[in-house]
């Protein structure tokens, strides 16, 4: 599994635990959490594909939806990272997989 891969399936399942989290555990920090790396990812995927402008804030749509936004920001960054040298691709996607696995270890 090429560790693009392993970002996306790691996205996945944390887009998956947070759509399923009771009410409760989200307004307890889970959504604020997931709504973070959303961004992040979604910063990082706007900033690889158009470098010389500065990323759009991924909007708060509210925490029943920040599962599906962890989702998408983490599919635009695998897309993106297809676009850029192997040497800069690589260091995003660690740096994006520790983020996943920090947010995904925090939101239990």
């Amino acid at each position: 599994m090429s560790d693009r891969t392993a970002l996306s399936a790691a996205v996945d399942r944390l887009a998956g635990r947070l759509r399923s989290l009771p009410q409760r555990k989200l307004q307890g920090g889970a959504a604020a959490q997931g709504l973070e790396l959303a961004r992040w990812l979604a910063a990082q995927a706007e900033a690889l594909e158009f470098p010389d402008r500065e990323p759009h804030l991924m909007p708060n749509d509210g925490m029943f939806v920040v599962g599906d936004q962890l989702a998408v920001a983490g599919h635009e960054l695998a897309a993106a990272l297809d676009a850029v040298g192997p040497e800069r691709a690589a260091a995003v996607t660690a740096e994006a997989r520790e983020k996943v696995a920090a947010a995904a270890h925090r939101i239990g």
